[in-house]
């Protein structure tokens, strides 16, 4: 074998062990970014509904919650205004409904950061 295929060899053995693995890693680790982000677009799309839905001071909102396998069961929230955030390491805090909206938008700014950051890996 001569020098320029063996460097080829080698080359091509990098490339298979090292780079194809941590792209895959890369590629999982922002997919699961993407996730996250979707779940909080869902609750931020919940809170704008929360918020249209113009209830007096005091007056539950009754809905329906998915508990699986799109099985729904009617819920009643006694206090709509304030609702409970996982902000991570399964930690969760109350927060109003603007807070929340806030921290939402601080969430997803860092999560898109972290998404660019992993893209360009």
């Amino acid at each position: 074998m001569s020098k320029i295929e063996e460097k080829v060899a080698r080359y091509e053995a990098f490339l298979n062990d090292t780079l194809r693995s941590d792209l895959k890693k890369n590629l999982e680790l922002r997919d699961k970014i993407y996730q996250e982000q979707a779940e909080y677009l869902a609750l931020r799309n919940s809170i704008n509904a929360i918020k249209l839905a113009d209830l007096q001071p005091g007056e539950p909102l009754k809905t329906k919650v998915d508990l699986g396998c799109n099985f729904y069961c009617q819920a009643k929230i006694p206090q709509p205004g304030a609702i409970c955030v996982a902000v991570g390491m399964g930690f969760f805090v109350e927060m109003t409904l603007d807070e929340a909206l806030k921290f939402l938008d601080k969430k997803d700014a860092e999560l898109s950061r972290d998404a660019d950051n992993l893209t360009q890996k």
